[in-house]
């Protein structure tokens, strides 16, 4: 692989913009990853990059015209009539009407567009507001109003990149990726997530023309069993599909203080996946994705950094880094209201081994059978 430095895409809007009190993606993220990174000395000029906002001429490349001007009408009246509400499940639950509502995810989606083009020659960028893997091309979906990992595909295909793993550890599945390019038999497409959790879609199977590889797990998935589905699935998929590029979807709720799965991983089982992907192709994306632990979720993706880098962590977080911690607040989840020292002082978890349960070993055996049937 290319030896240029790993680039950072970010962007201010992060930090002050939220769904609301009330959502999980009230707290703050890719901020604090920034913060972190810089605290650490780890994020200099050189290698930070201002994500873009992108044009709703750029966004119709996958997503439909009409959604496109309802999710900026939804900014400017900061509402939506009912009819919207129910084509484009704007103004939901989960995909609720905010300040930001076009801007956020318009920053994001330019991120992953910019992503293709810086890797037209080769190299690593990571992309940690990226990741929102559920959105369709014309209605939002799962706190996704656009769907970046399709777009940076597709930027990555206009720059003469054909073929492209695309591989997703969120606990969710990655619907609207595989609605995208389940029958492209030039994107293979492997994802890891909780089974029975919402969107409760992505069963057990090799799917499409043969490129679409989903392995729903159960609950307590340990460190342990992610190992085996990255030593004997994951990499071995991707080194045998010979990419051009390969896009990581590492969203960070699958470890076990998220709130919004019951897997019950380390962020060492994420790194370690981050790591064995970095040299197999000549081009790699790193994304974002789930992730509603304002501590684990800085942590996870903070590493991520390092590990893209080449960077040692630390056993004590110098003061700076861990100001930066002790000042997020999640008070109002009983996970936040006393939390562990651990959180405040160091970025990596306890490792979580434990049990090789038999139904997740022959998930994978199955997995890996057919994936040879279909080759």
């Amino acid at each position: 692989m290319t030896q240029k430095q790993p680039l950072f895409l970010g962007h201010e809007i992060y930090r002050g913009s939220s769904y609301g009190d009330w959502h999980p993606l009230r707290v703050p993220r890719v901020s604090t990853v920034m913060d972190l990174s810089r605290a650490l000395g780890w994020l200099p000029a050189t290698q930070y990059r201002v994500s873009p906002r992108a044009k709703p001429a750029a966004l119709r490349v996958w997503h439909h015209p009409d959604y496109l001007e309802a999710l900026q009408r939804a900014e400017v009246q900061g509402v939506v009539t009912r009819a919207e509400r129910e084509r484009f499940n704007i103004g939901t639950p989960s995909n609720p009407v905010y300040p930001e509502v076009y801007r956020r995810p318009a920053t994001s989606a330019g991120g992953s567009l910019l992503a293709g083009e810086l890797l037209a020659e080769g190299g690593v960028v990571y992309h940690p507001a990226g990741g929102t893997h559920h959105g369709m091309p014309g209605r939002a979906n799962g706190f996704c109003y656009l769907n970046d990992p399709v777009l940076a595909i597709l930027s990555l295909r206009r720059q003469g990149v054909r073929r492209v793993a695309y591989v997703d550890i969120d606990a969710h599945h990655a619907d609207g990726v595989e609605h995208a390019f389940a029958e492209d038999e030039d994107v293979l497409m492997i994802s890891i997530h909780e089974v029975g959790r919402w969107p409760r879609t992505g069963p057990l199977g090799v799917t499409g023309r043969g490129t679409t590889v989903n392995l729903p797990v159960p609950r307590g998935l340990n460190d342990t069993e992610m190992a085996l589905i990255r030593d004997a699935l994951i990499v071995p998929l991707v080194e045998g599909f010979a990419p051009e590029a390969v896009v990581l979807q590492c969203g960070a709720d699958a470890v076990e203080e998220d709130p919004l799965s019951r897997l019950a991983l380390s962020n060492n089982a994420h790194w370690a996946i981050v790591a064995a992907l970095k040299y197999i192709a000549p081009r790699y994306l790193v994304l974002g994705g789930g992730g509603y632990n304002p501590w684990s979720v800085g942590r996870l993706w903070t590493g991520v950094w390092a590990t893209l880098n080449g960077f040692e962590l630390p056993d004590r977080l110098p003061g700076e880094a861990e100001h930066v911690l002790r000042a997020l607040t999640w008070a109002d989840h009983r996970r936040g209201r006393i939390p562990p020292k651990n959180w405040f002082t160091t970025l990596r978890d306890t490792p979580r081994e434990g049990e090789m349960r038999k139904d997740v070993a022959g998930d994978i055996a199955s997995l890996i059978r057919s994936a040879k049937m279909t080759a």
